[in-house]
């Protein structure tokens, strides 16, 4: 069972243009999207997803009402919904393994979607652009390709993707679209940059920079943030990339150095510190094996709690 666009079955190696040729309307689906404004979305009510994280979950959660990632340059940013059950998942894709992660995205809504009578699912791919390695490009085209492959109907809603998403300054090509919400309520999905990133932002990315796998964040049924527990050896030369100046590092750890949010330098030195402040996770940060969990308290604000037994 395909991925389709206006019921009829898509050709998953053809280019984003030739794809907008014969789809016009994604085309301007993805104009409207580009030109709205970036809303600042607060943390009350908001479940902010990493770099290969992802979450699911449905109106009825009382906690969580937005599910919002930003920074995504060369990365994409996915939405699957069930329009049915209204089960919703945001993740942060970088290509590192996209067909697995593709298999867990669609798993993870359907869970929430066996009872439904009706609805289908809907996929919506925000991110990328005219990067000079083509890392957008093979991004866009592996996750069509891993979505035509699913055992279940597809639906491509919304394609603001690499070319599509990308605008040129002085020879130099950045993303238009650096991030997205999604109303879980409303299903609205909207460019949105994210003040607060946590909780535990440095060590959730510090998991990412030792190379995890994409992980489930989010326990919907309980209204839990789960972070961990998480294992890595000691960062490879870390006094070295510390001791670097903001160039080298943006040249050596970005896949897109021009065209990085003004963040990131700082935001990989903070991650970096924290790797060379945990060498053994193991021992200072999860030494009885549990996660970290997370509720919202009455602010909507998200609040550790004790650990399982």
């Amino acid at each position: 069972m395909p991925l389709l666009v206006n019921g009829e079955r898509i050709d998953p190696g053809r280019p984003p243009a030739a794809m907008i040729r014969a789809y016009p309307h994604l085309e301007e689906k993805a104009k409207l999207l580009r030109s709205r404004p970036t809303q600042i979305v607060e943390p009350k009510g908001l479940l902010y997803v990493q770099q290969r994280e992802f979450a699911v979950t449905t109106p009825k959660d009382g906690s969580v009402s937005i599910l919002g990632s930003d920074d995504a340059t060369t990365c994409h940013l996915v939405v699957l919904r069930h329009t049915g059950s209204g089960a919703t998942c945001l993740t942060h894709c970088d290509g590192s393994d996209t067909e697995a992660e593709v298999s867990l995205i669609m798993s993870s809504v359907k869970s929430f979607s066996n009872s439904a009578d009706y609805g289908r699912l809907e996929l919506h791919l925000v991110g990328g652009f005219n990067d000079d390695r083509q890392l957008s490009q093979k991004l866009t085209n592996q996750l069509l390709r891993a979505f035509d492959l699913q055992p279940d109907d597809v639906h491509l809603v919304t394609f603001c993707v690499t070319e599509l998403n990308d605008r040129e300054e002085k020879d130099i090509h950045f993303p238009i679209i650096y991030g997205i919400a999604v109303n879980i309520k409303t299903a609205e999905i909207f460019p949105a940059t994210f003040p607060e990133k946590g909780p535990d932002e440095d060590l959730r990315s510090a998991h990412i920079l030792t190379g995890a796998r994409l992980t489930n964040i989010y326990d919907a049924k309980k209204e839990q943030l789960h972070i961990g527990p998480y294992f890595w050896r000691p960062f490879p030369h870390v006094d070295f990339w510390l001791e670097q100046d903001d160039q080298q590092i943006l040249q050596n750890l970005s896949t897109s150095p021009l065209a990085e949010p003004p963040h990131f330098v700082s935001h990989i030195r903070s991650t970096l510190t924290f790797l060379k402040e945990h060498p053994f996770p193991s021992r200072s940060l999860f030494p009885d094996r549990k996660p970290r969990i997370y509720r919202k308290n009455q602010d909507g604000l998200w609040e550790q709690v004790l650990s399982k037994e």
